[in-house]
């Protein structure tokens, strides 16, 4: 195997065919299309090589074994651990000299991970941040937990007021006809939530139970039905029913029937303090991170292989066509519903991509500066806390993560804190 460097993040790979190399690439090659081969006088599948090579010759047989020899080839140049490989390789023969009973060399040009050559990173200035949790961000937090446990009931008396669930008949007329999907019993709706037709919400406000209204709307010229797109309708109103949301009783007999490890309100409180701050801490340690990156990022030499940036947007762009897939739609579909043109996603993607890959490999790059090392601890703590996170076994994780790459996501979280340890706050 010869490796020539064709550039900074390209190298070229020769290797030397033998006979015996040759022979037993044609062997696979004939037994893989042989059963898609029909000659009178033979079953399906059970061709002779000798009367297959006399009716299609034996170069028919070349394609198919040269693949067979790339293959085997380019896991040959993946275990050198000289360069990391990237992206797919791009074969080179010349099928001149390839023929039965020859050795001759066969090559390939790949994309390697590019060397980086990082600035000072030790002593960024970012902004100093606050961790500290108010009372009213903890009030805050509890209102949201409160209100999740809010329950509908009837209401008593009065009128519809916004905020309120509505329970009623409808009927939907344009140009004095019914329409189609514009007739329901019975239907609940929360008065200024927006679900329904712009003004609709608005003119129910005030109405009474038993009371009949007719609410008058015109139509979005952008509304999916396009035989109403605009036009202007009248719908029938009766309301049968006002239902009013009842927030639960602060204490602790709430906090009890929670189902949390907290008794009191009090505890409650100091645990949902906790929560508020470990977020604030994450977050803001987050957003220091992001822009010492930025720092870095643009003082940073490399040279990022398109094959790379390929590849993060081709994974992007299957992440959102699977999206799509879960909603019954299609790619193009999905991509029109955003707003935006498929080349205007791709673009982003692009971008996205890139200043994904130039973060990672600088992480990376600190990572092999600072030499850290990974102890078999370390490993063994990681899978327990992989284990617990997905509630699997951790031999069904090991299946899954090899230890090698659990020990690239230490390394990788160890030059992140690193970063973030040596920046100066001002």
């Amino acid at each position: 195997m010869k490796i020539e460097k064709l550039s900074p993040n390209r190298v070229k790979f020769t290797f030397d065919v033998t006979v015996d190399d040759f022979n037993h690439a044609l062997d696979h090659a004939f037994e893989h299309v042989k059963n898609d081969v029909e000659i009178k006088g033979f079953r399906k599948g059970h061709v002779t090589r000798s009367v297959y090579e006399s009716k299609f010759g034996v170069e028919s047989l070349f394609e198919e074994a040269l693949n067979h020899v790339f293959h085997h080839k380019f896991h040959d140049a993946l275990a050198n651990e000289e360069y990391q490989l990237v992206g797919d390789p791009k074969p080179i023969v010349d099928f001149e000299k390839v023929a039965v009973g020859k050795e001759f060399e066969v090559a390939f040009e790949i994309a390697i991970k590019p060397e980086v050559e990082l600035p000072e990173y030790k002593g960024i200035e970012v902004e100093k941040f606050d961790n500290t949790v108010t009372d009213e961000e903890v009030n805050e937090r509890l209102n949201k937990l409160a209100e999740s446990e809010t329950v509908l009931e009837p209401k008593a008396e009065g009128s519809l007021e916004n905020g309120e669930t509505a329970v009623f008949d409808f009927e939907g007329f344009a140009d004095g006809v019914p329409f189609e999907g514009g007739k329901a019993e019975n239907h609940e709706l929360e008065i200024g939530s927006g679900q329904f037709i712009p003004g609709f919400e608005e003119q129910m406000i005030g109405m009474n139970v038993g009371e009949e209204k007719d609410v008058n709307v015109t139509f979005p010229e952008q509304y999916h039905a396009e035989n109403l797109a605009g036009k202007p309708a009248v719908f029938k109103v009766k309301l049968h029913e006002i239902k009013k949301k009842v927030s639960p009783e602060l204490n602790d007999e709430w906090v009890k029937a929670l189902g949390r490890s907290e008794q009191t309100l009090t505890e409650l409180k100091e645990a949902l303090k906790k929560e508020v701050e470990t977020e604030k801490s994450t977050n803001n340690k987050n957003v220091a991170l992001d822009k010492a990156l930025k720092v870095i990022a643009e003082a940073t030499k490399v040279d990022i292989p398109v094959e790379m940036i390929d590849y993060e947007v081709n994974q992007a762009l299957k992440n959102i066509e699977n999206q799509a897939k879960q909603y019954g739609l299609d790619l193009q579909t999905y991509i029109s519903l955003t707003g935006m043109q498929e080349d205007e996603l791709k673009n982003r993607l692009k971008e996205e991509g890139e200043l994904r890959i130039l973060n990672s490999l600088i992480i990376e790059a600190v990572a092999k500066k600072e030499k850290f090392e990974v102890s078999e601890k370390e490993v063994v703590e990681k899978y327990d806390e992989l284990s617990k996170h997905y509630n699997m076994p951790v031999d069904e994780i090991k299946k899954h993560l090899p230890e090698n790459l659990v020990k690239t996501d230490i390394e990788f979280a160890k030059a992140v804190n690193f970063i973030f340890d040596n920046l100066k706050f001002v």
